[in-house]
């Protein structure tokens, strides 16, 4: 019983930052730069990061208390790896904080932006925080709505997925290529 509490928090990080890693391999996907229109840049790669991870954050919410922990190490997984980026792309040791706690406050901005705007049925909300956020103002040859249609799957993708597969980091995404009626 005392090791298991003396380990928890390591089994939680470890399991966060595998789920993580997953994440990044969807947010990777060549299909969302070539078929969505995400800018391939460091700001479009970091938005539809920040995404995906919200998406699956706002899914453990729903967990309640249960999930919070984990929730936490999810989120700090997504945040350790943007301050070893920053220091990997030469930014010096004393601004990389400060750009950490900008890419934070970025976060919360963005997430309080897709929470209202996947809480309604009309697009015109997601359209334009994606429209804000992943295209910076500029949306896609698509004018976003490719993007906002995944968005809208991997919702219900990742909300079939119970408290346990998220914590093994079995979350599986839709897939990004186009479908019938479009993407």
């Amino acid at each position: 019983m005392v090791f298991e509490r003396l380990f928890k928090g390591r089994n939680t990080k470890h399991a966060a930052a595998a789920l993580y890693d997953s994440v990044v391999q969807q947010a990777r996907r060549p299909e969302l730069y070539t078929l969505l229109g995400v800018p391939d840049t460091i700001d479009g790669r970091f938005d539809v990061l920040v995404l995906h991870v919200h998406l699956i954050l706002r899914r453990l919410r729903g967990d309640g208390a249960s999930m919070t922990g984990f929730a936490q190490a999810l989120f700090d997984a997504l945040f350790f790896d943007m301050d070893r980026t920053l220091r990997a792309m030469g930014v010096g040791d004393m601004s990389v904080g400060k750009r950490v706690k900008d890419m934070i406050r970025a976060y919360y901005g963005r997430a309080a932006a897709y929470d209202a705007a996947l809480q309604v049925d009309d697009d015109a909300l997601l359209l334009d925080a994606l429209g804000r956020n992943v295209f910076a103002g500029a949306p896609g040859p698509d004018g976003g709505v490719g993007l906002a249609r995944y968005v809208r799957r991997s919702v219900d993708a990742i909300a079939a997925h119970s408290s346990s597969d998220i914590l093994a980091g079995g979350v599986r995404f839709p897939d990004l290529l186009p479908m019938g009626d479009g993407v």
